[in-house]
C-alpha cells in the first residue's frame, strides 16, 4: 500500500521512518534536524559511530524518543542540474532505504521529500523518482511494505496527490528515460 499524507515525518507510528539526510549524519536543518531533536541525543551518538553515509546511500539507527523503530538516513544529491547521475543518486537513495527496511524486516516506512528542501531538487521530478522506484521495489521484491510519502510542505503534497493515484495507470509517462 502507498499513500500521501501532509504531517510530521517525526510523529509517523510506522517500523522505519527515512531521513533526508547529510553526509556526516550529525544533523542539519529542515527534516534531518527535526528528526534528530525528536529523536533525542542518542540518535547523534549512535550516527557518529557510523563514518557518514555517501551520497545515494543510506544506513540504519534506532529511533529513540521516536514512535518508528527505526531511522533510516538516506542521503540525496544536491541538484545542479548539469548531470544525470544527480537522479540516479536520488533513485539510489530511495531504493537503499528500501533494501535496509526489507532487511530489518520492516512492514512499514515512511519517506519525506529527499533533496526537495535545501537541496534544491525540482519537486516534480523527486516526486516521480520516489514514486516509480518505491513501485519497481515493491514489483521485485513480491512482498507487501506500507509505504507513506509524508510532506511537510502544501506543494510536495499536491504533486503526490496527483502522482500517486494515476501512477500505475500512466506508468510509463512517469518512468524515468534512462540514456543508454
Amino acid at each position: 500500500m502507498r499513500k500521501t499524507i501532509k504531517g510530521d515525518i517525526t510523529k509517523m507510528k510506522v517500523d522505519a521512518i527515512v531521513n533526508a539526510a547529510n553526509t556526516t549524519l550529525l544533523g542539519g536543518g529542515g527534516v534531518d534536524g527535526a528528526i534528530h531533536k525528536a529523536a533525542g541525543p542518542e540518535l547523534l551518538e549512535e550516527c557518529k559511530s557510523l563514518g557518514g553515509c555517501k551520497t545515494g546511500e543510506a544506513k540504519i539507527t534506532k529511533a529513540y524518543n521516536l514512535p518508528a523503530k527505526f531511522v533510516i538516513h538516506a542521503v540525496g544529491p544536491i541538484w545542479t542540474g548539469l548531470d544525470e547521475a544527480e537522479e540516479d543518486l536520488l533513485e539510489s537513495a530511495y531504493r537503499k532505504s528500501l533494501e535496509l527496511a526489507t532487511a530489518n524486516n520492516c512492514k512499514s516506512i515512511a519517506f519525506p521529500n529527499i533533496s526537495t528542501g535545501a537541496y534544491n531538487f525540482p519537486k516534480r521530478d523527486a516526486a516521480e523518482i520516489a514514486i516509480s522506484t518505491c513501485q519497481d521495489y515493491l514489483e521485485e521484491i513480491g512482498k507487501e511494505l506500507d509505504i507513506i510519502f509524508v510532506c511537510h510542505e502544501d506543494i510536495n503534497y499536491f504533486i503526490y496527490k496527483e502522482i500517486c493515484p494515476t501512477f500505475l495507470q500512466n506508468r510509463e509517462k512517469y518512468r524515468r528515460k534512462k540514456k543508454n
